[in-house]
């Protein structure tokens, strides 16, 4: 299995591109060179599709293309050939981010899905570009209640501004059985979600409000984030202003602990908190997840992880790019909140995934047997043939020494965790592994990409070394 993404990827958009919204010009003729039909013919959206509700003050929204049943009295003999849905070229509302979603969370796509759109600012039409159809192994673990009540999805993959789609969907065909050929047949209910993520925000680079968001609470009685002043972005700290910031926050919480003589007070190994932009910062709108959050033991590891979007974005577009995949999580996977508890992108800014406190042990849906007591890092992009930027690695770095150090994790350190069940490990099998690994250590997957993976022993080094070991 493999979380790799999409291939073939078209030239990447200016970085206006995102909110670019004017008409473009559409040429008479077919687009000789991808067998594209005259743009003037491209039916609309037919009437099954249907868009998911946005919030009333923030935009963006979803937009469900149903595909075609299989034919009616289609068997699985030899011969027949493989199971096939397919939407032909049509123009639909503005774009930038999809998927193909499917109803039984436990139903696996074993095919090919392969997808290309029109672009907004040129008009041009993409190659066919390939969705990674394997996404159970981002997902919450089975046992527990998001588990169950999830759909079955590719990994999302972001297209940039369009306007257009045609898709193509293919069960495999192969041999099983000791010889005896049978055919794959495609989850019911399939559909392709198209998603708008909405404009960005303009991100305020503003000191965070005593006490810092870091030190306060996790969460309202009400569920929601309690801060109208809560800040765009949480400003980098020196390891001085670190350790003074837990200190300050023990005292709060532990009265008992300021009584403590220096020698029990000796300074834990946990590196500077990096800058984090926050759920404001990226736009998140609060009314798509779970009120209230969930909480997981203490974080002994981190899980390292590519995005599988593609790298067709700027890192002006990264918050679109979150925005886009939170919705996508939530409305298509039909997750309580986005998978993953931190993102990079290829800048090496670091954002704030699932909410409930960038310092909380917030349980997340990011590597399936091994949410609990760890925490999912996604570096935006797809890296399974493409060389992660050292700035994104170095990101990683400073955000694990930060996040682990909280927890008294070594970096360079293994650790053992036990499976909530996986294709690797059977749940309750008690596993050891590096506190900083790849998803492909706990879930056979590609993921996070052979070139991202390779680069994970430099970031555990860094890391360590960041804490003071």
């Amino acid at each position: 299995m493999t979380c790799a993404a999409a291939l073939a990827l078209p030239a990447a958009l200016p970085s206006g591109a995102l909110a670019a919204t004017a008409a473009h010009p559409r040429a008479g003729a077919a687009d000789t060179s991808t067998g594209a039909p005259a743009a003037d013919a491209l039916p609309a959206a037919p009437p099954g599709a249907h868009s998911l509700p946005a919030a009333d003050d923030t935009p963006g929204h979803t937009r469900s293309l149903p595909l075609p049943d299989a034919p009616a009295g289609r068997s699985s003999e030899p011969g027949e050939g493989p199971d096939e849905r397919a939407l032909s070229p049509r123009e639909v509302e503005p774009f930038s981010l999809l998927g193909v979603v499917w109803d039984d969370p436990d139903a696996h796509l074993e095919g090919r899905v392969q997808v290309r759109t029109r672009s907004t600012v040129t008009g041009s039409w993409s190659g066919w570009q390939e969705l990674e159809s394997h996404h159970d192994d981002h997902g919450a673990d089975r046992s527990t209640p998001e588990g169950a009540a999830g759909r079955g999805s590719t990994a999302p993959l972001w297209v940039g501004r369009s306007d257009a789609v045609e898709l193509r969907v293919t069960a495999r065909d192969d041999h099983r059985h000791q010889g005896e050929r049978t055919t794959d047949r495609l989850p019911e209910g399939l559909r392709l979600d198209l998603v708008d993520p909405g404009e960005a925000p303009a991100l305020e680079e503003e000191p965070a409000p005593q006490p810092t968001r870091a030190g306060a609470p996790a969460a309202t009685p009400a569920g929601l984030p309690a801060a109208a002043g809560e800040p765009a972005v949480l400003p980098e700290l020196t390891r001085e202003e670190t350790l003074a910031e837990l200190e300050a926050a023990r005292a709060v919480e532990e009265p008992e602990a300021g009584a403590a003589g220096p020698e029990q007070r000796a300074q834990p190994y946990v590196g500077p908190r990096p800058k984090i932009v926050t759920r404001k910062g990226w736009g998140a709108d609060e009314k798509l997840r779970e009120k209230n959050f969930a909480y997981t033991g203490k974080v002994k590891a981190a899980f390292v992880h590519h995005s599988a979007t593609g790298n067709n974005y700027t890192c002006a577009q990264a918050p679109s790019v979150i925005r886009g995949i939170y919705r996508y999580h939530t409305q298509s996977s039909g997750w309580r909140d986005l998978g993953y508890n931190f993102m990079v992108d290829k800048c090496g800014t670091v954002y704030e995934g699932r909410a409930g406190g960038v310092d909380k042990a917030v349980l997340g849906a990011h590597t399936l047997g091994f949410n609990s007591n760890s925490t999912g890092i996604a570096v935006l992009g797809s890296y399974s043939s493409v060389k992660p930027p050292k700035a994104a690695v170095d990101a990683v770095a400073k955000l694990t020494a930060w996040k682990l150090g909280l927890s008294g994790a070594n970096p360079k350190g293994k650790v053992t965790l036990t499976s909530g069940g996986s294709n690797l490990y059977a749940k309750g099998k008690k596993v050891s592994l590096h506190v900083i690994s790849g998803h492909r250590d706990g879930y056979s997957t590609e993921c996070p990409g052979t070139r991202l993976y390779g680069q994970l022993g430099t970031a555990r080094s860094a890391s360590a070394r960041l804490q003071g070991r």
